[in-house]
């Protein structure tokens, strides 16, 4: 098992694992009135109370997770190389790369969206309101709003893990059950799915952590106990 499975990709999953929750924990607590704001004069207002804790939350749930994404998918795609499952870990290693590009650029907007509208306020606050609404639908549109692309990521990454006992097949289970949710987002009147979606992935993320950073891949554990019997033959 390389370094990179090991060190980086198990911490990455865990880094994943912890911006789900702390971006979750904010979102039912103190951000709660702005996440669940559907009136832009209501979402302004909470904007400017609450912007430096904004700031960081969008920091964490979208930049540090899409950092934490690229060597994620990276130990992942190798974790499943030479089994059945290489191919499809390797299209799987390039939903996750995109996943973490869209996210991150999804941040990059909200987080100048957020210093620009509080700024604005002070001037014209029907422009800031205006800015919001378009700041806001932009950002769920990349980062949130729909979970499709790391729901497919997600799935792939589990079919590969499954067909290459490269993952408990469990864990491949829950990973399954939370991409399907992922890909109910996409319906209208099922964004409640973005839910089942965000609390099955912290608990995938966390044990792909384990599994990475204490345990090899099956299909390599069987090898090694393998060799010894054919060379004794």
């Amino acid at each position: 098992m390389t370094t990179l499975q090991k060190k980086f990709g198990g911490a990455s999953a865990s880094i994943a694992a912890g911006t789900f929750v702390f971006g979750l924990l904010l979102a039912l607590t103190i951000l709660g009135g702005y996440v669940t704001a559907t009136d832009p004069s209501v979402a302004v207002a909470q904007l400017v109370e609450h912007q430096p804790l904004l700031t960081l939350w969008n920091i964490v749930i979208t930049i540090l997770f899409g950092i934490a994404m690229v060597p994620l998918a990276i130990a992942l795609r190798d974790r499943t190389a030479g089994t059945r499952g290489a191919g499809l870990g390797r299209i799987a290693a390039a939903f996750g790369l995109m996943w973490a590009t869209v996210i991150i650029a999804a941040g990059m907007i909200i987080g100048v969206g957020i210093t620009t509208i509080a700024t604005l306020t002070e001037t014209d606050a029907a422009a800031a309101e205006t800015l919001w609404l378009a700041v806001d639908t932009i950002g769920n549109g990349l980062g949130g709003g729909n979970e499709v692309i790391g729901a497919v990521w997600v799935i792939l990454v589990s079919l590969s893990a499954w067909m290459g006992r490269a993952l408990p097949r469990w864990i491949s289970v829950i990973g399954l059950v939370a991409g399907l949710a992922g890909l109910a987002t996409m319906v209208p009147g099922l964004s409640d799915a973005g839910s089942v979606f965000g609390l099955a992935m912290i608990v995938w993320f966390s044990l792909v952590g384990i599994m990475l950073w204490y345990f090899r891949p099956a299909h390599e554990r069987l090898t090694s106990a393998a060799a010894p019997v054919a060379a004794s033959v």
